[in-house]
């Protein structure tokens, strides 16, 4: 069985949700074959990609957001693959001589319909149309043998709206091992100022002005905001938060992020809508509690380790954090936290696509 999976989404300098989703799917993915029998090839349209990749056999395409996307499937079959992994649901498919596994993450975008700040123009007024009604998406999930999704509450979204005929299978995210260094168990963070982090984007349906008000209410926290940030949020959530209570890293390295979680008090987010959240999985991992709306998506993923308030009361949320505040119940989270981490990891995400991959392959 020879496998192609589209890792064109991954960056060329440091990982966004996608981007990291892909490599970790990959990576694991060649962990569970004998890539003698069973090769596994990496299609990508930058060589600076391979930086971010484990070290496979690649071949070059256009561009996902490229003019030449819906015929890509021809530049595909010259690499004559049995089964195709793409992490996104756009791949073009005209002229395929393959089988296909599509990805559908989420379905924010219906609800929320501003698109992402990185995509080209004509891709983003394209973005905006395709979200105004269900039959683009089952157009294109319907064009695959398979669908993944990342988690039960997409995949039971999908089965309500009827997006696809097609199998459905659960790729997970997962974390990335914690450091060989990190502590088995972790003591209760005592010192002020209390340190939250949030990591995540600022657009809207993020929803981090809840954040930013709850802050009114945590004298002695300060909440770290870890990603990117555009001046208008900049200026919009400090105008929100009390002076000096926001910490604004706009961007931060990997190392330092793993520094602040193993240190941090919790993992704070009161999003309003999710496809799996990530960095709620990160923070458990390494035993730091989180504290996340009440929304379905974090139901599934904190199940009972994480804290739920709703996602724009900042009193409620305000209250949650501050239960954190007696060590018992602190060290309680983080343990549960640990254990609930633990129910996702690659190789079972790797684990699960490879048992539809070979049966499409065996059809």
């Amino acid at each position: 069985m020879k496998i192609v999976v589209d890792c064109r989404y991954v960056r060329i300098d440091h990982h966004d949700g996608i981007s990291r989703y892909t490599a970790g799917v990959v990576e694991a993915l060649a962990h569970h074959l004998d890539l003698q029998r069973h090769p596994v090839t990496m299609l990508i349209s930058d060589e600076r990609q391979l930086k971010l990749l484990p070290e496979l056999p690649w071949a070059l395409a256009s561009g996902p957001t490229s003019a030449r996307e819906p015929l890509v499937a021809l530049q595909v079959n010259r690499l004559e693959p049995d089964v195709v992994f793409t992490p996104m649901q756009t791949m073009g498919t005209f002229g395929r001589k393959y089988k296909l596994v599509k990805t559908l993450h989420d379905l924010i975008y219906y609800r929320n319909r501003t698109p992402p700040r990185d995509l080209p123009q004509f891709v983003r007024v394209l973005w905006r149309l395709y979200h105004l009604a269900w039959w683009p998406q089952r157009l294109l999930l319907n064009r695959a043998d398979a669908v993944a999704t990342v988690s039960a509450t997409t995949r039971d979204l999908m089965r309500e709206h009827r997006l696809t005929s097609k199998p459905i299978v659960i790729v997970g995210n997962a974390p990335d091992a914690p450091p060989a260094d990190a502590p088995a168990h972790r003591a209760a963070p005592l010192a002020q100022p209390h340190e939250l982090l949030y990591m995540g984007s600022f657009m809207p349906y993020k929803n981090v002005e809840t954040l930013a008000r709850a802050m009114h209410e945590l004298p002695g926290y300060r909440l770290h905001l870890l990603s990117r940030i555009p001046a208008a949020a900049r200026e919009r959530l400090v105008a929100l938060a009390p002076a000096n209570t926001l910490v604004i890293h706009d961007g931060t390295s990997e190392e330092d992020y793993l520094a602040l979680l193993e240190t941090a008090t919790a993992l704070v987010t009161t999003s309003l809508d999710e496809g799996f959240g990530l960095p709620l999985v990160e923070a458990m991992a390494l035993g730091t509690p989180v504290v996340v709306s009440d929304i379905p998506i974090f139901r599934e993923i904190g199940g009972a380790a994480a804290l739920y308030a709703p996602a724009t009361d900042a009193g409620a949320v305000a209250s949650a954090i501050r239960t954190l505040e007696d060590p018992a119940e602190w060290i309680a989270r983080s343990e549960a936290s640990r254990a609930q981490a633990r129910e996702f990891s690659w190789d079972r995400s790797a684990a699960a696509l490879l048992e539809t991959l070979e049966g499409l392959a065996g059809d």
